[in-house]
């Protein structure tokens, strides 16, 4: 199955004021994030992978050009040549599509629309959001329902609570934010090509093709509790990197082979609360 892949912007959040690489090249290990990204779909058998570039495409593109499997593989060096013990993209086929510098995702996603509108169904992400969810649990689920999108639903990532006032600002009670009963766009999109009917010129993936699927009772939810994290900002791209460096890394699951049992999770549902925000 085909993979979208949104790399193109500016990732502002993510500006440390000192480097100018694109959000998916921050480095979290000896790999940047699109890579950890990939690796992930790879796991799953789903290598065909279609880049929508835009800021920094040509630090992406250097990347893969002039990729060194050395720096994440057991090899052999004898008599000057190297022989790979293992590969990590020898049999992947990735396309590059620049899609605008300032397009908007659901317009980079109809700019590649030629690449994905004659599949049954396709994959679309975020490059710089991590998982353990299990992969092919979201797409039979997606492919035996009626539903034109499927995304992942995680709970609020914030940290902050909520203070409920009572009479004369009182407060009456104090909430975390992440046991509130909502749920956030985590993205592991699974779309079917019939999305692009809903996507106007320079829309949105979720604020256009999302919305209106969900007021037609099509947008399918698959919720998950467990392992989601995004690397919006520098501090968060750090966490990964940190917990990378401890070993900590629930994300590959490369690393523990490919006999993955699907997690337990709710029932997947229709949209209830989320917070449907483009990225």
């Amino acid at each position: 199955m085909k993979v979208v892949l949104f790399c193109g912007g500016y990732g502002m959040r993510m500006r440390d004021g000192v480097s100018a690489l694109p959000k998916p090249m921050a480095m979290v290990g000896p790999r940047p994030l699109i890579w950890h990204v990939m690796r992930y779909y790879a796991h799953f058998g789903h290598k065909d992978f279609v880049l929508c570039l835009g800021y920094g495409a040509d630090h992406i593109k250097e990347f893969f050009l002039n990729y060194s499997e050395t720096a994440s593989n057991d090899f052999v060096l004898r008599d000057g040549n190297v022989e790979m013990l293992t590969s990590d993209m020898s049999d992947w086929t990735i396309t590059f599509v620049h899609t605008g510098l300032d397009s908007p995702i659901g317009e980079r996603l109809r700019r590649v629309r030629r690449y994905v509108e004659n599949e049954e169904m396709f994959l679309a992400n975020y490059a710089d959001v991590l998982t353990d969810a299990h992969l092919p649990d979201i797409i039979d689920r997606f492919a035996a329902s009626d539903a034109g999108a499927s995304l992942l639903a995680v709970p609020p990532q914030s940290a902050f609570h909520v203070v409920q006032l009572g009479e004369e600002s009182r407060v009456d009670q104090i909430i975390e934010v992440s046991t509130m009963p909502l749920w956030e766009n985590g993205g592991y999109f699974v779309l079917r090509p019939e999305i692009f009917d809903y996507l106007p010129p320079n829309g949105d993936l979720v604020g256009d093709v999302c919305t209106e699927l969900a007021k037609r009772g099509r947008l399918l939810a698959y919720p998950y509790r467990g392992f989601w994290q995004a690397a919006d900002t520098v501090k968060e791209r750090a966490a990964l990197d940190a917990a990378y460096a401890a070993g900590n890394r629930p994300w590959m699951l490369w690393e523990h082979g490919r006999a993955d049992p699907p997690p337990k999770h709710p029932e997947p549902q229709q949209l209830p609360a989320l917070q449907l925000t483009e990225r």
